[in-house]
């Protein structure tokens, strides 16, 4: 992998949430039955793990964005109108290192942000929102791709941060809803931030042409 699929940074104009929002519902449409069951999938495993003693709450952490990088993978073939297969959902396997590498880096970063009084921890869970789809879209290692996160949305930063607010009173409504809501909201929330990415930064095929090997 390359750090030079993008420049340090890309410009964020406008931030279109409507749009993003009708084309993530559209998506969800198309797979439905794909996208909740890989939901549950990963939700089965995340309990399981969590439930052995030591070390299962850890391998939990490890394997959040490996698996989450799954529905970006199938969202993303949808909105470029190629035909996903079940096994795309697992792609996060193929960019194990450089996901997980990501989610433990970005989190001890996010955590020490919060203990700084709080605003460089928002302003960062803000900032690396698409550090997980350059990894996988644009082949970028994990530090690239989370610079390259970072340096776009600060362009931005308020208009990506009330879009990020809307998904997350998306799946509040979705826990309220007995909590069956989220089995639609959680997926939805990923097709959602795929059309956001594909708005943003353009889906480029290779990457995705290569989970079919």
């Amino acid at each position: 992998m390359g750090s030079s699929s993008l420049p340090e940074g890309t410009q964020i104009s406008t931030v279109k949430a409507g749009d993003y929002f009708r084309a993530g519902w559209d998506v969800l449409k198309k797979y439905p039955a794909g996208f909740i069951g890989y939901f549950l999938i990963v939700t089965v495993i995340s309990v399981f793990l969590d439930s052995v003693p030591r070390i299962g709450a850890l391998i939990a952490f490890i394997l959040t964005v490996p698996l989450n990088a799954g529905f970006f993978v199938v969202s993303a073939k949808l909105l470029s109108n190629q035909v996903p297969e079940f096994a795309d959902f697992f792609s996060g396997s193929k960019f194990f290192l450089q996901l997980a590498l990501l989610g433990i880096i970005s989190s001890i970063l996010i955590v020490i942000g919060f203990i700084c009084l709080i605003v460089p921890g928002i302003y960062l869970l803000v900032g690396y929102v698409f550090a997980f789809m350059l990894v996988m879209d644009r082949g970028l290692d994990f530090w690239p791709a989370m610079e390259t996160s970072r340096r776009s949305v600060q362009t931005n930063w308020f208009q990506i941060f009330a879009f990020l607010l809307l998904l997350f009173l998306l799946n509040l409504g979705g826990l309220l809803a007995l909590g069956v809501g989220l089995l639609v909201t959680v997926p939805l929330s990923h097709c959602i931030l795929t059309a956001a990415y594909a708005d943003i930064f353009g889906i480029k095929s290779a990457p995705l042409i290569s989970m079919r090997q």
